[in-house]
């Protein structure tokens, strides 16, 4: 089991999640699902673990700041971990983005739905990833034959979420250290070196 950082070097904070080590999701479960949607460099030397919410204001305004992070460093790579914790519809535009999955759209469904400025509704949903070249009847398709494999997916994310001690959206792992919140460009360009200064003296 990993020993978490309670914070990142970065934001000055350096005590170690008050949880038992068998409360605390492994690095393995965290860094490496295979069930998981990855962006960026998927044989980075560094993860960025994103918690979210497609209808948290604060996930929508911080992802083209981290989107131009990991495209300005070449060695990241980014995990996307679905946690619908805001209502039934976060729930359903969760769902969809992972059956989206199945069709290789997962990336497509998820900056469709981020994006939007607006309050989510079913009908929306359908419309932004149909517009984004999802294919919604296949979706849902999709999501009704893996409709199990689907909501492990969610359950474990919560999981971890909780295990973390993580209370809202946007949170994040970078490297090994915990982010709960938002960061800035170079918050997130500062952690980034910090966790790999961390990973060299190991």
């Amino acid at each position: 089991m990993l020993g978490w950082l309670g914070g990142a070097a970065a934001l000055g904070a350096t005590t170690r999640l008050a949880l038992a080590q068998d409360e605390q999701p492994s690095e393995a479960a965290v860094l490496h699902d295979p069930d998981i949607p990855v962006a960026g460099n998927p044989e980075g030397d560094i993860a960025i673990v994103e918690w979210s919410d497609y209808q948290c204001p604060y996930c929508r305004k911080l992802e083209p700041e981290l989107r131009q992070v990991v495209q300005d460093d070449a060695k990241v790579r980014l995990v996307w971990k679905d946690w619908p914790i805001l209502g039934p519809v976060s729930v359903v535009a969760a769902r969809m983005a992972l059956a989206a999955k199945y069709q290789g759209k997962y990336g497509e469904a998820h900056d469709a739905m981020i994006g939007l400025n607006s309050k989510l509704t079913e009908p929306k949903i359908d419309e932004a990833l149909a517009a984004a070249g999802v294919d919604v009847d296949r979706a849902k398709r999709d999501l009704a034959a893996n409709e199990k494999a689907i909501n492990a997916i969610l359950a474990r994310n919560n999981e971890q979420a909780e295990g973390l001690g993580f209370r809202g959206t946007p949170s994040f792992i970078v490297g090994k250290f915990r982010v709960p919140g938002t960061l800035t460009m170079d918050e997130f360009a500062q952690v980034i070196a910090d966790a790999r200064k961390a990973k060299a003296a190991n």
